[in-house]
């Protein structure tokens, strides 16, 4: 009897410290995600801006810090961690980056980059562009 109690306390706290938290963020009401979340081959064109500098530091929707240099996006409906290239459709540049953030919440706009891969497609002058998600 003592070593079933004995067992029990040295494997009850292994078995709860393996377990992993789950983080579900789901879409807005009014946003789908694309079917079976990501797609080969999805493709969205619309205007993309940037953003970083006053969010610099702080927080993203998938709880990582959020960094201006780091390639990372925002988008209203992609899974959190997906990745996505995004072309520049005005001078044909293109850059990777993975979604960690929710946005862009300006209407009509359809990704928010940070700014390294903002800088890197050379959309930091205008603000916005017309890209290829």
């Amino acid at each position: 009897m003592r070593y079933v109690l004995l067992l029990a306390l040295i494997i009850t706290p292994v078995m709860f410290s393996c377990g992993k938290k789950s983080v579900y963020t789901s879409p807005p009401p009014d946003e789908k995600p694309p079917p079976g979340g990501y797609v080969e081959g999805y493709t969205q064109i619309g205007i993309a801006s940037w953003y970083g500098i006053e969010e610099h530091d702080r927080y993203a929707a998938s709880g990582e810090r959020f960094s201006k240099g780091a390639y990372t996006a925002a988008h209203k409906s992609l899974p959190l961690g997906t990745v996505v290239r995004v072309t520049n459709l005005e001078n044909g540049r293109d850059v990777i980056v993975k979604v960690n953030d929710r946005g862009p919440f300006v209407a009509g706009r359809i990704i928010d980059l940070s700014h390294a891969p903002a800088r890197s497609i050379d959309m930091i002058q205008a603000g916005t562009v017309k890209v290829k998600v």
